[in-house]
């Protein structure tokens, strides 16, 4: 499996039967400046959102024009999309696991909130947040939290799941600290690679994944923390 970052909690996943990007924030993402979209987009075959907000579904109407990738999202997020022209849609909600051929995508749950406001001032409710937890049939499985605080359930989900890599979000104010989030990792999680994401984006959030780091020293999880554009083999 190859795991990307593009910056904030965009990622593209690589297994021999998908192409996926998860919450492509791309366009107007400070992170993801001198990349190329084009290339990171190439061969997609599948777009999955954690919830509404415009730095997670960022690019991904044209995207799902342009690329014909199948879309995943709740089933709020789905009905205002397919409102926008994006025609295939995987619908689910919180709890619910959807089929994408080599592998599987759970609905799981997440403390945050989930709306847009669009270009006419309104304020669009957009379903609940939630992070997504893939199963592959032949790769490791992993869990992307989307945004989230920390919470007890998350035993529940280790448990059920078993998740081998964990995507985290650490920038604080809009998620958990690097501290808390260290915390959840080591509480309840037993992943073999922590990937920290949500930080350096824009100046209110944390810009390094120092506290996270820290938090985590002693862990026999293994912590991987790539430069924006570095792909990681594993």
């Amino acid at each position: 499996m190859k795991i990307t970052w593009l910056g904030h909690s965009a990622f593209r996943i690589e297994t021999n039967a998908a192409k996926i990007l998860i919450d492509p924030f791309l366009t107007h993402n400070p992170s993801f400046a001198g990349q190329d979209i084009k290339q990171v987009a190439s061969g997609i075959t599948h777009i999955l959102l954690t919830h509404g907000h415009g730095d997670h579904v960022g690019d991904t109407i044209s995207l799902a024009r342009e690329t014909g990738a199948v879309v995943l999202a709740n089933a709020d997020l789905a009905a205002w999309l397919g409102s926008k022209g994006v025609e295939r849609i995987e619908v689910g909600n919180t709890g619910g696991t959807v089929s994408l051929g080599s592998f599987t995508a759970t609905f799981t749950n997440a403390l945050h909130s989930s709306a847009q406001i669009t270009e006419d001032g309104v304020s669009h409710c957009l379903g609940n947040p939630n992070g997504l937890m893939l199963h592959f049939d032949d790769e490791a499985s992993l869990l992307h939290m989307g945004d989230t605080d920390i919470f007890s359930d998350m035993a529940l989900l280790n448990e059920l799941h078993q998740p081998d890599i964990g995507i985290v979000p650490i920038g604080d104010r809009f998620t958990m600290g690097g501290a808390v989030a260290a915390l959840a990792c080591r509480r309840y999680f037993n992943f073999k690679t922590a990937i920290p994401c949500h930080y350096g984006t824009f100046p209110i959030i944390d810009q390094t994944p120092e506290k996270f780091v820290s938090g985590m020293e002693g862990s026999k999880m293994q912590v991987k923390a790539p430069k924006q554009g570095e792909t990681l083999s594993l």
